[in-house]
């Protein structure tokens, strides 16, 4: 709010004409006000939240969630495509950052599975990476257990997203859920467990160092 609204932020020197993309995540209701204000401005106002972590920014394959005006999306999408490869008008404005919590809600069930299913796996004495092998071939076949379980088998804990920063998108996610008088429970289980891995002092590793809140719960750290 402050970066766009503020005294000395983005409302008061972008010309009349403009589209402006914002990349973060963020709370809905921001993004509707933001564009409301910028409209006053005769600016057009795009909230248009990304997934696909370092992987995708590094090879332009970011998913993209847009909300906003169709004919600014239309305008912008040469530049969106330059960083991601599936790009979609969701609606309005806050329509992006709905479908973001949509994501990292999704992302905290695959999170979850994925973790468990290395401690059982373990604790079961397999051999993790033959396991993985099988599993990733089925129905359980997910982004995280493609590209975060070999890195939790690494002992590689180095962010691609932050642990605070999913927190923070968690939050947002169950405050939108309270607002509309929706339980969420798994995502608040989850959102538990990652308090837990910040309390370890893990906050500014990548959201793989779950793995290390859940093995010191199994006793094997």
């Amino acid at each position: 709010r402050q970066v766009v609204l503020g005294e000395e932020g983005v409302i008061n020197t972008i010309k009349p004409g403009s589209i402006f993309i914002d990349f973060t995540t963020s709370q809905p209701s921001l993004a509707i006000e933001i564009a409301e204000a910028l409209k006053k401005r005769e600016v057009f106002s795009l909230d248009a939240p990304v997934s696909g972590g370092d992987v995708g920014a590094r090879n332009a394959t970011l998913s993209i969630m847009v909300g906003g005006d169709k004919g600014a999306f239309n305008a912008a999408k040469p530049i969106l495509k330059k960083v991601g490869k599936t790009i979609i008008l969701q609606g309005g404005p806050g329509a992006g950052q709905h479908t973001k919590m949509c994501n990292q809600i999704q992302i905290a069930g695959t999170m979850i599975g994925m973790v468990e299913a290395l401690i059982y796996g373990t604790k079961a004495g397999l051999d993790i990476e033959t396991m993985l092998k099988a599993i990733s071939g089925g129905a359980a076949a997910c982004w995280s257990l493609d590209n975060l379980a070999p890195r939790i088998l690494k002992g590689d804990m180095e962010p691609g997203f932050f642990v605070e920063h999913f927190v923070k998108d968690m939050g947002i996610a169950l405050t939108e859920a309270q607002r509309m008088h929706l339980s969420l429970p798994g995502l608040a289980l989850v959102h538990q467990l990652y308090l837990s891995v910040q309390a370890l002092g893990a906050g500014r590793k990548g959201t793989q160092a779950l793995y290390l809140a859940l093995q010191h719960m199994a006793d094997m750290d």
